[in-house]
């Protein structure tokens, strides 16, 4: 992860983006370093020091009185008589600035100017604390990243493409421990998260005693948006734990305050932490739920698959007049569930929806020849050559270009990008759909009470909450929801939804109304009141914390959406 020498002075914040560098609050440093760092004779590594914000804190922590003088309780220290401090930093003038300040303090300390991804690990540091540099994957490739995937493999963990620089590093600053040793840690809120953060966190759960995460309802760093969540992982090579604790204050100020923690145990080792951001109530009526014999994965229902991929929805889709103008014959086209999702908000897409959505001028047909094209269709395909879409990468792989890879329609619809919550939809009018969308197809013992309650049953507060845990944060504050996170997604199981199948379907004309009007909470508390309640017996307050939970939930994520910077 080389970088250029340069000089204090010219370290601009462009410089430091690149690097992954940003400085680290005064308390937040402390409280890591004071948490981590217990006994004058720690020995103690602060990897990527910058200028040492941490390894300083541990010299306030058990080396200085206000006038710079060691304490007497440094004759406990090592034989040598001074507290013993590592530092490595890729930087050199922040090196060089992080050695001088050491010195200066009195203590015996080094700063190592490095890549931290080169340095084989000691195993021999009683803690390591720190703010890992953030370089987001698009910046983060080249030798930097094979440097940092090898040092993780060497741990275990496989790291995708799509990780970010922080991941590495936190599974190479826990081998430098020794057995026992503590991890304190500034990292993005993405750990609980991201899908390519899985290994790190069940890293952490097997290798750690035990794990804390401190999370903030306000941002930790001024005029930055990304959350950060401090990574306390006590006991090092003395787990597995299956638990981790949280607690959640309102800024950095608030971390001398006694914390109330809860206790968060994820269903699998490398399943998303997100369920630990709910509230104490919420999150122990969630977990009791999503354990028991009510509550299933969507995968338990069918396979969740990515829709068609044209290349060129432009020319590939049309509607009935532009395929009228055309010329083209009914053997040309197949239906199409249109591209994007504002028209399954409802519990169905019906022919009769199909055709006024066609007659609306959307793009309800595919261009697909089934076999030999009609002579419209050739005329088409040459127009289409003209136009260069055959030169489009999905168009080029594939013989013969025009002829899109078919997948048959689904039985349900499950949206992709959702501002309020992803919804499933019954495809009765049996359309094919884009990659915009997933399809759902049921497996055949589950496919008629499927098709006909699972978008009405999966409109519940445990639903809705397992989609803000189950699925990402996008840009704008969208939840983006993939296939394999789709599979996790809390929903009713099959015998549920048919032991309440009389009273869902009585209110169906109800909750459709609803949500033809946009009312998402109304149709769901609907839901709520027959299948929580009234089936499943669950307490009201259970329910009430749930839904409140969902909408803070749901709040944050936009706020984090609409809020988005780079970090500097």
């Amino acid at each position: 992860m080389a970088a250029p020498v340069t000089s204090a002075a010219s370290d601009t914040a462009e410089i430091r983006k690149a690097r992954g560098a940003f400085f680290t609050p005064e308390p937040v440093a402390q409280h890591i370093t004071d948490w981590a760092v217990r006994s004058p004779t720690d020995h103690v590594l602060e990897p990527s020091c910058g200028e040492a914000a941490f390894l300083l804190a541990a010299v306030h922590r058990f080396g200085r009185t206000p006038d710079l003088q060691l304490f007497p309780d440094l004759a406990l220290m090592r034989p040598e008589g001074k507290i013993v401090l590592d530092g490595i930093e890729l930087h050199e003038p922040s090196a060089q600035a992080a050695q001088r300040l050491l010195d200066q303090a009195g203590v015996t300390a080094r700063v190592q100017t490095a890549d931290f991804f080169t340095i084989p690990p000691t195993g021999k540091y009683d803690a390591v604390i720190g703010n890992p540099p953030y370089v987001r994957y698009q910046d983060f490739s080249g030798e930097a990243r094979a440097l940092s995937r090898a040092a993780a493999a060497a741990a275990g963990v496989s790291l995708t493409g799509l990780a970010s620089s922080w991941a590495a590093f936190t599974v190479h600053s826990a081998l430098f421990l020794k057995p026992g040793g503590r991890l304190g840690l500034v990292l993005p809120a993405e750990l609980l998260s991201v899908n390519y953060a899985a290994d790190v966190r069940r890293f952490l759960l097997e290798r750690f005693r035990s794990i804390d995460l401190v999370l903030f309802k306000e941002r930790v760093f001024p005029g930055v948006s990304a959350e950060v969540v401090l990574l306390l992982a006590d006991g090092y090579d003395q787990g597995p734990t299956d638990h981790a604790r949280v607690t959640e204050l309102q800024n950095a100020a608030a971390l001398g305050q006694k914390p109330h923690w809860r206790t968060f145990r994820p269903r699998r080792a490398a399943d998303k932490w997100t369920p630990a951001l709910l509230a104490g109530d919420a999150l122990t009526a969630y977990a009791s739920l999503i354990d028991g014999a009510n509550f299933t994965e969507l995968e338990t229902w069918g396979d969740t698959t990515l829709g068609m991929v044209t290349g060129n929805n432009k020319y590939f889709t049309m509607s009935p007049a532009q395929a009228a103008e055309r010329g083209l014959s009914a053997s040309d086209l197949i239906a199409l569930s249109p591209p994007g999702s504002r028209h399954l908000r409802n519990l169905a897409l019906t022919t009769r929806d199909l055709v006024q959505l066609g007659a609306d001028g959307q793009s309800t047909l595919l261009f697909r020849p089934q076999d030999e094209p009609s002579a419209a269709a050739w005329a088409y395909i040459e127009a289409g050559k003209e136009a260069d879409v055959h030169l489009a990468y999905k168009c080029k792989v594939r013989d013969p270009w025009w002829r899109v890879p078919y997948v048959p329609p689904a039985d349900l619809f499950l949206t992709y990008m959702n501002a309020d919550t992803p919804r499933l939809t019954t495809n009765q009018a049996k359309a094919h759909n884009l990659n915009s969308v997933h399809g759902l197809y049921l497996r055949a013992p589950f496919r008629a009470v499927g098709r006909s309650l699972l978008p009405l049953g999966s409109l519940n507060s445990v639903t809705l909450v397992g989609a803000e845990t189950v699925g990402r944060s996008y840009g704008g504050g969208l939840l983006k929801l993939e296939p394999r996170e789709a599979d996790l997604l809390p929903v009713p199981h099959p015998d549920v939804l048919t032991a309440a199948a009389i009273r869902l379907k009585a209110i169906r004309p109800k909750v459709a109304r609803r949500l033809r009007l946009g009312q998402l909470n109304a149709a769901a508390a609907l839901v709520d009141h027959v299948l929580l309640v009234g089936e499943l017996g669950i307490p009201v307050s259970d329910v009430a914390s749930l839904h409140e939970e969902q909408q803070v939930l749901r709040a944050r994520r936009m706020a984090r959406g609409a809020e988005a910077k780079p970090l500097p």
